[in-house]
C-alpha cells in the first residue's frame, strides 16, 4: 500500500462523566503494531494498554483531541453525537494527512460515516469506515489504545480533584452510579465533569426533586 495509513478511534462516547477522546495514529504500515501485539484496547489490561501506548508513540505520529463533559453538553445543543464524532474524526485526520484512513464508525451506516469525514477534508484520501474497526485493523486498535489511556488519565485527575472514588464514569459502573447518587442527594446538583444532558443524570436529578436541569 502506497502512502501513510492512519487509524482513528474514540474512547468515552457513552460515559456520564469525563471527556470523550478521539485519537489518530499514522504509520507507513502496520507490521510493527502486529509484532507488538496491538489489538482493540478493550481486550487489554490497563497495564498492557499503558505499555503499548508508550511503544506506539515511539514509532508513530499521534494526534488526539479531548472534549470535556461541559463542552459535550454545549455541542449537543447544535449537533448529534454522530455529527460531533464526524467533526472530531475529521479534525484528527486533517492534522495527520494520511493517504488512507481506517476509522471505527460511530454511525449505523458505516459508509455514510466515512463519506461525511471525507467531505470535510481538503485533500485526496481514501476513507475505510467499518464497525468494530479496532478489532479488524491494528492501526485502529493502536488509536483505541491511545484514546483509552488518555481518557483513563483524565478520569484519574477528575477523581483526585473531587477527592472521591468516581469509578470509570460509565453509567453501567456501580461505583460511578453510587458516587453520582450520593452527590446529587447531598448537594442537590450534579458533580463537576458530568454530562448534564445525559438521561442518567436527568433521571437522578428528577428522583431527588432537583430543578437545575431545565435548560437541558
Amino acid at each position: 500500500m502506497k502512502g501513510r495509513i492512519c487509524g482513528v478511534d474514540e474512547a468515552g462516547r457513552g460515559p456520564v462523566m469525563g471527556p470523550m477522546v478521539v485519537s489518530g495514529v499514522t504509520l507507513d504500515n502496520e507490521d510493527q503494531l502486529v509484532d507488538m501485539g496491538v489489538r482493540d484496547s478493550k481486550r487489554l489490561t490497563p497495564a498492557r494498554r499503558e505499555e503499548l501506548a508508550v511503544q506506539i508513540r515511539s514509532i508513530a505520529d499521534v494526534e488526539s483531541v479531548s472534549v470535556p463533559a461541559e463542552e459535550i453538553d454545549n455541542l449537543r445543543e447544535e449537533m448529534t453525537m454522530n455529527e460531533l464524532e464526524v467533526y472530531l474524526f475529521t479534525s484528527v485526520v486533517d492534522k495527520l494527512r494520511p493517504s488512507v484512513a481506517y476509522v471505527d464508525s460511530a454511525d449505523v451506516d458505516a459508509g455514510r460515516f466515512g463519506n461525511d469525514i471525507k467531505r470535510g477534508l481538503g485533500f485526496d484520501i481514501e476513507i475505510i469506515s467499518k464497525h468494530k474497526a479496532d478489532d479488524l485493523y491494528p492501526i485502529v486498535g493502536a488509536a483505541s489504545i491511545i484514546a483509552k489511556t488518555i481518557r483513563d488519565d483524565e478520569i484519574k485527575k477528575i477523581g483526585a480533584e473531587i477527592g472521591q472514588q468516581i469509578g470509570s464514569g460509565y453509567p453501567s459502573d456501580p461505583i460511578t452510579v453510587e458516587f453520582l447518587e450520593k452527590w446529587i442527594r447531598e448537594k442537590h446538583d450534579s458533580p463537576p465533569h458530568t454530562r448534564r444532558s445525559w438521561e442518567t443524570i436527568k433521571r437522578m436529578m428528577r428522583l431527588n426533586n432537583v430543578k437545575k436541569l431545565d435548560e437541558f
